[in-house]
């Protein structure tokens, strides 16, 4: 019997889980002898409630700037409180990562690695967010409250003893999240942060893209934090009530435009199911007048304790906790990587905007009667009819030069549905070399992923003219507008954002459907990732003509010369 290229990636897929699961790619180093560390340290803050903080610094007297990060999950979950002494985190054996994630003992999910930044001359604070870990009271998550919380940490840790007055913020996913909203109070400690993979918008980056509800890691996410820490109302049951971008949202949604301390941002190419267009929104929106912008498409965690991302962190932090002049200020303000295939970039550069300036915007048209796609063509009027939520549409483009496709992309469609008023569209973008896919990495420590995807519900009809460009349609999500049967109606898709590298003869292929991509498998799939699959509906799809149907993207020459190379 045999078997295709597809069949053996997939067993692939499965060994490197079953393999992570028993052997996680993990290395603990034991604990240093040269940190002090004072467990579970009393903070009282506004209200009287009680949060609790690990400080971890320099042996003997002295002030130090301050790193601090807050989380629901447990700041005393560490390898050196297991009972090996060394023990990995759980998370790590369900999440594989194509690198190995090099720790110390005292490191708890996410957060810095007090053994590095100890060793740098910081002092690291690990904080139970309200109702996480030791900390006292019942949390609630994203919230205003949780941000209060955290200003008053930050104004404790700037005023020890042991502190310069000057604090920074850094860590991973959640501990990135809850930088957005106390940074916008501005507390006058605060002095810089480090949002590492983070969403920025509840609703419109993770719960509902597009409208369109996740159930899969939302449910698994919603349950383990219920577990781990004492919060209000489960988010996932939220997250199904609230079926519109409403004003529960709009109440856990950071206000972006009022950070004005100096931030880097680490925007992934590889979580665009979670952190990814959030990430990306923060360098676009933050109101600092000073940002940066760390770009990669490695495993999650990996990168993030990786020696280059180290590096770029401990020279940001240095410029402006310890005020070093180590030319930090001028650095470009995006670390662009370029991948070809898998998490391992083809090139790295320095350039000094995202997307670079020297991209070139140019349309793909779409042409139903040939199921292919062009450059800046004009086809005559086609039609394509596909029945939802089974049945796909997809185009095909050969690459006719190398080049690099570069930032966001836009899917500009004309429809028409007979059987629903409403219908959920999954559009991804593959890359194919030699008749067989291309993979990279993707969410959650799936090594399968396709170049980029979008999701829209074409009832959700209603633009945000203030942020929408035409590369980034962002809907407000506030009210369905019903299809009528026999209706045309255009629907945009906004495509997540990727830097890939494309050889001349390379296809893109381009697939429109109503349901998610990949079966929620730990063997098979993208486990725990899962979306809620359309309504039954036949779809027409119109292209040509005065049906102007296409996918926005922006190319660049792999040998231009602009930006620094490292």
């Amino acid at each position: 019997m045999l078997f295709s290229r597809s069949d053996v990636r997939t067993v692939v897929r499965g060994f490197r889980f079953v393999r992570n699961a028993i052997w996680p790619n993990v290395q603990v180093a034991a604990v240093c002898p040269d940190i002090h560390v004072d467990w579970d340290v009393r903070v009282m803050v506004r209200d009287g409630t009680v949060l609790r903080v690990n400080v971890f610094r320099p042996k003997g007297s002295g002030s130090f700037p301050v790193l601090l990060s807050a989380h629901p999950y447990g700041k005393d979950k560490i390898p050196a409180k297991s009972r090996s002494g060394r023990g990995a985190p759980l998370q790590s054996r369900l999440l594989p990562q194509p690198h190995p994630v090099c720790i110390s003992a005292y490191t708890s999910w996410e957060a810095p690695d007090p053994a590095v930044w100890v060793r740098e001359g910081y002092a690291v604070v690990n904080a139970d967010l309200r109702g996480g870990g030791t900390s006292e009271g019942v949390g609630d998550l994203f919230s205003d409250e949780e941000a209060q919380d955290y200003y008053d940490l930050i104004e404790w840790a700037g005023t020890r003893p042991w502190s310069t007055g000057r604090v920074g913020l850094d860590g991973v996913s959640y501990l990135a999240i809850s930088q957005y909203k106390v940074a916008a109070l501005q507390p006058p400690h605060l002095t810089a942060i480090c949002p590492w993979e983070g969403l920025s918008d509840l609703y419109r980056d993770f719960a509902r893209p597009g409208g369109v509800l996740e159930n899969g890691f939302s449910k698994l996410w919603s349950r383990l934090t219920g577990k781990e820490a004492h919060v209000q109302n489960p988010l996932y049951e939220a997250i199904v009530k609230h079926t519109e971008r409403d004003d529960w949202y709009q109440a856990r949604t950071p206000k972006l435009e009022d950070i004005q301390v100096p931030l880097l941002v680490c925007g992934s190419f590889s979580d665009h199911l979670l952190h990814t267009r959030g990430s990306f929104e923060v360098f676009r929106r933050a109101g600092s007048r000073q940002k940066w912008l760390y770009t990669h498409r490695d495993g999650k965690w990996c990168a993030y304790y990786s020696e280059d991302a180290t590096q770029t962190r401990i020279r940001f932090f240095d410029h402006f906790l310890k005020g070093l002049d180590n030319g930090w200020d001028q650095e470009p303000p995006v670390r662009l990587a370029i991948t070809e295939a898998g998490p391992d970039p083809a090139a790295v550069i320095h350039v000094d905007a995202w997307p670079p300036r020297d991209v070139e915007w140019k349309n793909l048209s779409l042409d139903a009667s040939t199921s292919t796609m062009e450059l800046d063509q004009t086809f005559a009027p086609a039609n394509a009819t596909v029945s939802l939520p089974k049945g796909r549409l997809s185009f095909l483009w050969i690459v006719p030069e190398d080049m690099d496709v570069i930032g966001h992309m836009a899917l500009y469609l004309h429809l028409e549905v007979q059987g629903a008023t409403d219908v959920s569209l999954f559009a991804g973008l593959s890359k194919l070399r030699n008749s067989a896919e291309v993979t990279f990495e993707g969410s959650y420590g799936f090594s399968g992923d396709m170049v980029s995807k979008g999701w829209q519900r074409a009832a959700h009809r209603d633009l945000d003219a203030e942020l929408s460009t035409a590369e980034q349609p962002v809907y407000t999500h506030r009210r369905i507008d019903p299809l009528e049967p026999g209706e045309v109606v255009p629907v945009a898709i906004a495509m997540r954002p990727h830097a890939t590298r494309l050889r001349k003869g390379d296809h893109l292929r381009l697939d429109i459907q109503g349901r998610w991509f990949y079966p929620k498998s730990k063997f098979r799939g993208q486990f725990p990732a899962a979306y809620e699959e359309s309504a039954k509906a036949i779809c027409t799809f119109h292209t040509g003509g005065e049906q102007s149907t296409y996918l926005l993207i922006a190319t660049r020459s792999p040998f231009a010369n602009s930006g620094r190379q490292s």
